[in-house]
């Protein structure tokens, strides 16, 4: 890398890690904690990229990017951040920040970013007047799966694509298509909801076009909607009228497997799936549940209601509890815990007992429940990229996914032959010495019991 770069951060820690590295790859850095001296460094033309942090102890991050691209348009900034909410993606993204990434950030992406940043200096179109925006959405995450999830919304969101969101019940998907709209160049037009009944007869197609009038138009669960009205779908965005919406749809079905099983049209699919926004049930997310626990008790207490918080062994049933009815179901445990708990601290007998009468976990639903192994990890893989937008992953990813399959592979084979660690290997196929460095390398509980087979 051959260029300046700016660092803002309060902290020390990562002010030198930066320094280091991008030294090291041949830049020159200045580092700063305030952006006091940051600001007057870009007035003074230094700096051919710039990294930031939100919150600093004389202002905010994102606050200073307008004054940034007004003193030198085209200077790239970074911003980095430990507000890992959506609501800070959309931020940076409305700010014209070059890119966003929440800590703990991983080094050699930033590395990357900070390189691709340098190369490319291209001026950025000049922002609308502001206009009024909710202080927060109900979106709340700091996991890495949720985090590129922001991060791909940021990117779809003032592009014409269609937009496929599909996930689980529950997991949010409406809020991210009504994020969508809210924050896009069509925010001061129609938002419009529509499923299959209201475009059963021959008028309904017109009639929705009608009171979208080139707002946004969202299509709920797509995937149950019958082939004679998907064909009505297909001709309403073929030829819309002379007032073109944006198309986004939801689904709790994978329809790339609904497709291939003839469920859903194939010429629906690909005009729909412009961009694909894969929506983590709550148990891929479990390190984000006591945060969002936390959210909601704090929106019921600016409600009017008592002071309410999960005590360790609370939020720890919270973590390991399955939910099947993901982030909605989670939202009305805890609204429930609010106003039913005896005490400040909600106990662990309590969330047992409200969560004892909640349903099992169900599978989410596909075309069909014979899919091979390798269709499910080839599905989970694309899932994977898709979360990463037009960025590659960082680094490692092959170890990475040999350790997540291999894991479960061992601790199910050693479940299977009772913790008899001959009988796995045999299992397994691999010789006991490896077998022995795996459990240790992966860090597997092995319990020793007598299995009735």
């Amino acid at each position: 890398m051959d260029g300046t770069v700016l660092v803002a951060d309060d902290d020390r820690t990562i002010r030198t890690v930066l320094t280091q590295a991008l030294t090291r790859a041949g830049c020159k850095v200045h580092a700063t904690s305030s952006l006091t001296t940051l600001m007057r460094w870009v007035g003074e033309g230094k700096g051919d990229v710039v990294i930031s942090d939100v919150m600093m102890p004389d202002g905010n991050g994102l606050e200073m990017l307008p004054k940034i691209s007004e003193d030198r348009p085209g200077l790239p900034v970074i911003v980095i951040s430990a507000q890992n909410t959506i609501m800070t993606a959309i931020q940076a993204a409305e700010a014209e920040a070059y890119d966003y990434l929440p800590k703990p950030f991983d080094l050699p992406d930033l590395m990357k970013r900070t390189a691709k940043a340098l190369e490319q200096k291209a001026h950025a179109p000049a922002r609308e007047e502001e206009i009024d925006r909710p202080d927060e959405l109900p979106l709340v995450g700091r996991t890495a799966i949720m985090q590129a999830l922001y991060r791909v919304v940021a990117r779809v969101m003032n592009t014409d694509l269609p937009v496929l969101i599909w996930g689980e019940s529950g997991t949010g998907k409406s809020l991210i298509a009504r994020a969508i709209h809210d924050f896009s160049d069509r925010r001061t037009l129609p938002f419009v909801t529509v499923n299959a009944a209201e475009l059963q007869d021959l008028e309904g197609p017109a009639r929705v076009l009608a009171r979208v009038k080139g707002g946004t138009l969202l299509i709920d669960e797509i995937g149950d909607i019958p082939e004679e009205i998907q064909a009505r779908i297909v001709r309403m965005m073929d030829t819309p009228g002379e007032y073109v919406p944006r198309f986004l749809a939801t689904s709790q079905t994978d329809l790339t497997a609904a497709m291939e099983a003839g469920q859903v049209r194939k010429d629906l699919y690909y005009r729909l799936s412009g961009a694909t926004l894969n929506v983590p049930a709550l148990r891929e997310r479990v390190d984000d549940i006591p945060l969002l626990a936390e959210h909601f008790l704090v929106r019921g207490e600016k409600t009017g209601q008592p002071r309410r918080a999960l005590s360790e062994a609370a939020a720890e049933i919270f973590r390991t509890y399955s939910w099947p009815g993901n982030v909605r179901q989670l939202e009305n445990a805890v609204r429930r815990l609010g106003l039913t708990s005896r005490a400040v601290e909600i106990s662990a007998s309590e969330v047992e007992q409200v969560l004892g009468s909640q349903p099992e976990l169900e599978p989410i639903r596909s075309a069909g429940d014979t899919e091979k192994l390798g269709a499910s990890v080839a599905r989970h893989l694309k899932r994977y990229f898709d979360l990463h937008g037009n960025m590659l992953p960082p680094p490692g990813l092959y170890q990475r996914i040999l350790r997540e399959v291999e894991a479960p592979l061992i601790e199910i084979a050693l479940d299977a032959t009772g913790g008899n660690q001959a009988k796995c290997a045999d299992l397994l196929g691999i010789n006991r010495n490896t077998l022995r460095k795996k459990i240790t390398d992966l860090d597997i509980e092995v319990t020793r019991r007598r299995k009735l087979m």
